[in-house]
């Protein structure tokens, strides 16, 4: 007899949302974990960056309340309480995934795992004692670490990762390069720039956050361009070397070498699956890449090994983790997936904010899909009017032949929690006038979204 019926390796958001499920299921579960409970996304990800973000917009408002009447006098921060309120905030959101585990009688082992055979587990804790245990399934959720590709000078001292910055030092910066214009390194540049700092951000691309639709990353770039951020596009990083004060980054942008200097260097290139001694030798799986392969109940090449998040997953998203975490779960004990994984919305906590869903018009159309886009900027929104974040807008896609909305490109104050509404709709195949009949409140954000179904509505 098995010791468990499933064992989960990795008590991130994907690991431990699975394991609390196969709790609720009935499953006798438990969860390896060689750090701290909640990953990377609670202590060195998601939620230690968004909380940093508050505290830097609380300072940038305070510093700029004249313009609304509001005299503070004497704004000052100190980076050593900022990053401890950041620790505060992971201290209780950890005590609490702690608490729901104990709830649901999961056992959490502390430890690194490797899978050394077909149901079998060998766990060695932190004093190097060894514990063997065998379940009837076992769930790999390892996540993903930063990369550091192989640029000349990166290896340097004062070149840091997400991560390092994240757990080490909490000194201010009066200068810092950020290697990489994606989501990591625009929230980045949000948080220094509004202290203070000069952000030099660059991206190899020719626009801000590649990924996505082109005019994001264009307006974001002026936006922290007023914020006095130094953006260089199409810039290539070819090597870094110690200089004055600091580190000089050599780049190539458009057939011409440009140096920047900074205190400290950022890079934020990206980051890959993480398995990296979790399977015995002799047990390593067929790989999809870089990543773990896995069928559509997220089984790899092993029989009863199962992967979800970052480890198999081409998307690198916390909530993804979690929603294919309960999935493989409910398809273990036999029942279909509550969630739809094929909607996925995601969020960038600039200021203002940006969220996507589902297609642009531009992605739509490479797929032969016949779309088109509306779009509503927010001079006239009167809670944009009150908070003056900057340029914002709304674009929505809908498909001509059968009016559904297919996507959405938010930028504005809220956009986080407005994408749900567009996700929703996505799900269940509604078109843009059924989501125009809904009624908004105001003064609102949401408001705009009106605005933006009725321009779709125009050139559908």
């Amino acid at each position: 007899m098995s010791d468990y019926q499933l064992i989960v390796i990795g008590a991130g958001p994907g690991g431990y949302t699975a394991a609390l499920r196969a709790a609720k299921l009935g499953l006798h579960t438990a969860i390896v974990e060689r750090r701290e409970v909640g990953g990377t996304c609670l202590n060195r990800g998601c939620i230690p960056t968004k909380t940093l973000l508050h505290a830097s917009q609380v300072y940038s408002d305070a510093a700029e309340g004249a313009r609304m009447g509001v005299h503070a006098g004497n704004i000052s921060y100190d980076m050593g309480e900022i990053f401890a309120y950041k620790r505060s905030v992971s201290d209780k959101l950890r005590q609490g995934i702690h608490a729901l585990l104990k709830g649901a009688k999961v056992d959490v082992v502390e430890g690194t795992a490797q899978i050394t055979a077909p149901g079998e587990v060998t766990v060695t804790a932190p004093d190097g004692a060894a514990v063997q245990y065998t379940a009837e399934r076992i769930l790999a959720a390892t996540g993903s670490v930063n990369v550091r590709p192989p640029i000349p000078g990166l290896e340097l001292p004062g070149v840091m990762t997400s991560d390092e910055l994240l757990e080490g030092t909490d000194k201010p910066y009066e200068s810092l390069v950020i290697i990489g214009g994606g989501v990591i390194g625009v929230e980045f540049a949000t948080f220094y720039s509004n202290l203070g700092c000069r952000v030099t951000l660059v991206e190899g691309m020719a626009n801000l956050l590649p990924m996505m639709d082109r005019e994001l990353g264009q307006n974001l770039a002026q936006i922290l361009k007023k914020k006095g951020v130094e953006v260089l596009t199409s810039a290539m990083v070819q090597s870094l070397e110690p200089a004055e004060g600091g580190l000089c980054v050599h780049l190539r942008q458009k057939d011409k070498d440009v140096a920047v200097t900074g205190e400290k260097v950022l890079c934020a290139i990206g980051r890959r699956a993480y398995f990296d001694g979790l399977f015995a030798p002799e047990m390593m799986p067929a790989l999809n890449g870089k990543r773990l392969l896995v069928d559509e109940n997220y089984q790899t090449s092993i029989p009863g090994v199962y992967a979800i998040g970052d480890a198999s997953s081409a998307v690198q998203l916390a909530h993804v983790a979690a929603a294919q975490g309960t999935d493989c779960v409910e398809r273990m004990c036999g029942s279909k997936g509550t969630t739809d994984l094929r909607v996925i919305p995601s969020c960038i906590y600039s200021a203002p904010e940006i969220a996507v869903v589902g297609l642009t018009e531009a992605e739509a159309k490479e797929q032969g899909i016949p779309a088109v886009s509306g779009k509503c900027t927010l001079f006239s929104n009167a809670r944009t009017i009150i908070e003056d974040p900057g340029r914002c807008f709304m674009k929505l896609v809908g498909r001509t032949d059968t009016r559904e909305v297919i996507g959405a490109q938010l930028m504005c104050q809220h956009a986080s929690d407005m994408i749900s509404q567009i996700s929703t709709a996505m799900v269940n195949h509604l078109t843009a006038e059924q989501l125009l009949s809904v009624m908004r409140p105001h003064p609102s954000f949401e408001e705009a979204m009106a605005e933006a179904v009725e321009n779709l509505i125009s050139k559908l």
